[in-house]
């Protein structure tokens, strides 16, 4: 394998290609920190561009992108409450509340630092182990994914530390806005009301900075939550002994549930970091500082998110599957250099498989050497009053949610979630839960209605392999100890 990866640096070493990691590094940042645009978006515009460079120069371009939009989305999660990417919208729990304690150059640092781990630790996934963990993909059907969504969803249940009623009912809520918008199977309209502008659901984003950012401006400024502090002095940026303490074993848990959930198409980023999420709250052994500025929150889930974007490349590249639609456009761009993604590529390509590998290691160090000198620049723009921030970040919300389909209904949906947002802060409801059931909802229906015309409408089919089964047991198994170490702790029903 030493051979194959020094083909792999010299390939990527050289000049031209250390540019276009670079450029994809830098574009991939950008485009995390602002949302509504994302990797998607972008690179659907640079693809035709890429036709004329050499196949491997617009791979590294095109794969800094993805991976480098996984370090920026957390920063304006952090700092503004406003998640730049659907895997950041968990960053926000806790990344946030340390920034309300003056900590937002530490969370800031702690995520750089785990997503830098979890990117070379997750590129060398690639390299060691891309042939098994192709298979896992391969035995990976339409029972596991909708037994894996179960499991997930009962993780998003744990993320709450009010009630388990309230959880349950913001996992159902999400549910359903999920599954809002047009059927593709049947073409029936559900949930729409009659809405022309709501039959393709409801984007991410519009959910996202309704709640988040647009509630979160709402209950700054009525005084329901403090003003934002922040430390100035350098000392006040860096983790202490005891964040690392407790932050490294995090990114080590983070980086090996992304690793493996990247693997699998359609679990990607998002999943990754809000499993990873339920696992450090229940696991970390601070629990109790969850939902207020644990660091766990923030190492473990970025850490995650940032490994299975490294290893999401493994089944496009070597089944010529993309798990998301970012990665089937990074499929197009193979096959329009004519290079056959599937199980050969590694012999047949060797210089372009090993050159990828090469440039994620080289792209991981660039990425943090450019997001760490920008800590405190980031954190001194919160020493700015609030009452002047607070429009720029208004104008920026607005404009990302309107150039996701440019539609100015979507600005009035979003102030509809930003009062939902808001009402849920009065009421104590949390909204991470909804998050994850509106993000897992249409991928368990797609899977599970797969599960059913598969097996004839048998139900036996969601047991019948080892694996389905097996990630059942466990759910059940969940439920069951959530529920009687929630009835030990009084918070079945409205207690929080």
């Amino acid at each position: 394998m030493l051979e194959n990866i020094l083909l792999g640096f010299s390939a990527a070493g050289t000049i031209t290609n250390l540019g276009y990691a670079l450029m994809g590094a830098l574009l991939g940042t950008l485009i995390g920190i602002l949302p509504g645009l994302g990797p998607l978006a972008t690179i659907s515009l640079l693809l035709p561009f890429t036709y004329g460079l050499d196949p491997l120069s617009a791979l590294i371009m095109l794969a800094g992108i993805y991976y480098g939009s996984a370090y920026g989305g957390s920063t304006t999660a952090i700092l503004m409450s406003l998640p730049g990417e659907t895997a950041s919208a968990v960053t926000v729990i806790d990344g946030y509340q340390m920034s309300r304690k003056g900590r937002a150059g530490v969370a800031i640092t702690t995520a750089a630092v785990g997503s830098f781990v979890a990117g070379c630790i997750g590129t060398l996934v690639i390299a060691a182990f891309a042939t098994p963990l192709t298979k896992i993909a391969i035995d990976f059907g339409p029972a596991e994914y909708f037994s894996l969504m179960i499991l997930g969803l009962l993780g998003a249940v744990t993320m709450s530390s009010g009630s388990i009623a309230k959880a349950i009912s913001m996992v159902v809520l999400g549910l359903a806005l999920g599954l809002l918008g047009t059927d593709v199977n049947s073409g029936t309209q559900r949930f729409t009301f009659g809405v022309q502008e709501l039959w393709d659901g409801v984007d991410f984003i519009v959910l996202a900075v309704g709640l988040f950012a647009f509630g979160e401006i709402v209950s700054t400024l009525t005084g329901r939550e403090p003003p934002l502090t922040q430390h100035a002095a350098l000392s006040g940026m860096l983790p202490n002994w005891e964040d690392i303490r407790r932050m490294v074993p995090a990114i080590l848990r983070g980086t090996g549930l992304g690793s493996i959930l990247g693997v699998l198409p359609g679990a990607g980023m998002s999943m990754s970091s809000f499993m990873s999420y339920s696992i450090e709250k229940r696991f970390s052994g601070h629990g109790h500082e969850f939902g207020h500025g644990a660091i766990e929150g923030v190492a473990g889930p970025e850490a995650a998110n940032n490994a299975a974007a490294q290893t999401a490349f493994i089944p496009t590249l070597t089944l010529g599957i993309p798990g998301s639609p970012t990665m089937a456009l990074i499929l197009g761009a193979l096959v329009m250099h004519d290079i056959q993604p599937g199980p050969n590529v590694i012999s047949t390509n060797p210089t372009l498989f090993w050159g990828l590998i090469a440039s994620m290691w080289i792209g991981n160090f660039m990425l943090v050497l450019l997001n760490l000198p920008l800590v405190g620049v980031w954190v001194k723009l919160l020493s700015v009053p609030y009452k002047l921030i607070f429009p720029g970040i208004l104008m920026f919300s607005c404009i990302g949610v309107y150039s996701t389909n440019f539609s100015v209904f979507d600005l009035y949906l979003t102030a509809l979630f930003g009062i939902v947002g808001v009402a849920l802060r009065y009421l104590r409801f949390e909204p991470a839960p909804l998050v994850l059931g509106f993000v897992l909802g249409p991928i368990m229906e797609e899977n599970f209605r797969r599960a059913m015309l598969f097996s004839g409408g048998d139900y036996s089919v969601f047991i019948s392999t080892g694996l389905s089964a097996g990630l059942l047991a466990t759910a059940v198994v969940l439920a069951a100890w959530m529920g009687w170490s929630s009835f030990r702790a009084g918070r079945i029903g409205g207690n929080s």
